[in-house]
């Protein structure tokens, strides 16, 4: 347990929850988790119990409604969660209540739960429950006429599990993801704790969101945060994941693999370094990639390089008309490539496919080719999300990476506003001269050190970019940006 602003918590164990709850749920106190239909309301109330088992030794007693429990083991499966080795060890205990919630006529008379209630307090006190998670509650009032029976049996629900000492999880169902708290309208006025799902529908694309409403006397992160639901992860709320905070920063230079390229920022960038580079269409950000993880491959470094908009294939032709062999560097164990479209996945299935790969591989550098590719698959919001949760991953583990994208009108896409995270943004752009389309290149920012502020000719040939002398004719490369006047003597 932990103390957020004088008041105990208890981890989640949900990735990236506890970093937005402060350390996680009030300590011995109900949490009402509220959202429509198919949100992830019931694998948040299923993964607070089994990461309470798996990751704190705390026992957990599950109150079902909806489902069965035969149905909720086979779902718990694809997680890694094996409910029946914990019921057999005395670690996770049901309450079956769904064929009583089943029943969705209104009650004749009066009802109450008490009898629930009872076997809820069994339950705790047999295996000694140290959470409890009920799912759902919209299920079971369905059996009252009126709100203010709703109102009274959730208070003595309430004061139940507080008396219990448990840390608890309750669901309920919401009518719209931006219409009140709840579909009854009354449990978020009993509940300190309240906490909102969403999931919704914007541009043809599924957004996920976690808000914290309220924890009563206590703090907490505001505002909407994107999750994704992994089959393997479970829920996985980005960036707070993968933001950890690291104190130190590498002064080692790693070589960019152009050498002409390295002088212009300081002598090669830091190995812990996110370099963004910005160039148009068949510009060289792909040979400049490809120059990068050959580098990694000369210093006998991992890398590893996801490229969009493009198939294996090709990208290794491209690599051999610079005299490149990525057959050759995949095989001896350096590198590995994945090359897809952004359409096969959602962004944020994307963004967990490349930290597992982090993970498995442990690549000293890495690649992601045409990351402007991603805009079509994501909100700007998301996008913005899933590279800043990105850069978190790597620079915890020093992993110097490239970020190459096509340039994008304004200041305020994603794009741009992933500038504000990189250590170096480069801008590799066409020039149209007299008669020919010629390249150019500048050095935008280069963090913690000094840097080339020439805009420089670019050549591409077949061994590769060559970075000349300063091109002093271009007057605008950069879009967004002022123009100074010629000096009349130049």
């Amino acid at each position: 347990m932990t103390r957020g602003a004088g008041v105990e918590r208890t981890a989640t164990g949900i990735s990236g929850f506890d970093d937005i709850a402060i350390g996680g749920l009030p300590t011995g106190r109900p949490t009402l988790v509220a959202g429509t239909t198919g949100s992830g309301k019931t694998l948040f109330s299923m993964e607070f119990l089994a990461r309470g088992i798996t990751g704190f030794g705390d026992p957990g007693v599950y109150v079902t409604f909806d489902e069965t429990p035969d149905a909720l083991r086979r779902n718990a499966h694809s997680l890694g969660f094996d409910m029946e080795t914990w019921e057999a060890d005395g670690t996770w205990m049901f309450v079956d209540a769904s064929l009583e919630a089943g029943e969705q006529t209104p009650t004749v008379g009066t009802y109450d739960l008490g009898a629930l209630m009872a076997r809820i307090e069994h339950a705790v006190r047999r295996i000694g429950a140290r959470r409890v998670s009920l799912d759902s509650l919209g299920s079971v009032f369905t059996r009252f006429a009126d709100q203010d029976l709703v109102r009274r049996e959730l208070y003595r629900l309430a004061r139940l599990l507080d008396s219990l000492g448990v840390t608890s999880v309750l669901t309920t169902e919401r009518d719209a993801d931006y219409n009140g708290v709840t579909r009854q309208g009354v449990e978020e006025f009993v509940f300190d704790n309240v906490v909102i799902l969403r999931s919704v529908m914007r541009d043809e694309r599924r957004h996920r969101t976690i808000e914290i409403v309220k924890f009563r006397g206590t703090t907490h992160r505001t505002g909407e945060w994107l999750f994704t639901i992994d089959p393997e992860d479970g829920l996985v709320i980005i960036p707070v994941a993968f933001l950890a905070p690291r104190d130190r920063a590498s002064r080692e230079r790693v070589s960019t693999g152009n050498a002409e390229l390295d002088a212009m920022v300081g002598g090669g960038v830091f190995r812990d370094a996110v370099v963004l580079l910005i160039g148009s269409y068949g510009g060289g950000k792909t040979l400049t990639a490809l120059q990068f993880a050959d580098a990694a491959y000369r210093a006998g470094e991992r890398c590893l390089f996801h490229a969009f908009d493009v198939t294996r294939g090709q990208l290794g032709r491209d690599a051999a008309g610079w005299d490149l062999d990525l057959d050759v560097m995949e095989a001896s164990g350096l590198l590995r490539v994945t090359a897809t479209y952004p359409e096969v996945a959602s962004v944020e299935d994307h963004f967990l496919r490349i930290r597992r790969d982090i993970a498995e591989f442990a690549p000293a550098r890495l690649v992601i080719d045409g990351l402007s590719a991603l805009e079509r698959r994501a909100t700007p919001r998301t996008l913005l999300d899933i590279v800043v949760a990105l850069g978190g991953v790597v620079r915890q583990r020093e992993i110097t990476t490239l970020f190459t994208s096509a340039p994008t009108s304004g200041s305020t896409t994603p794009i741009m506003e992933t500038a504000s995270i990189a250590d170096v943004t480069l801008v590799l752009r066409d020039v149209e001269g007299p008669g020919e389309v010629r390249r150019a290149i500048a050095v935008l920012q280069t963090r913690g050190s000094a840097h080339d502020h020439a805009i420089r000719e670019v050549t591409i040939d077949g061994d590769g970019m060559h970075i000349g002398d300063p091109f002093p004719e271009i007057l605008h490369l950069l879009p967004d940006t002022p123009v100074l006047p010629r000096d009349p003597e130049d």
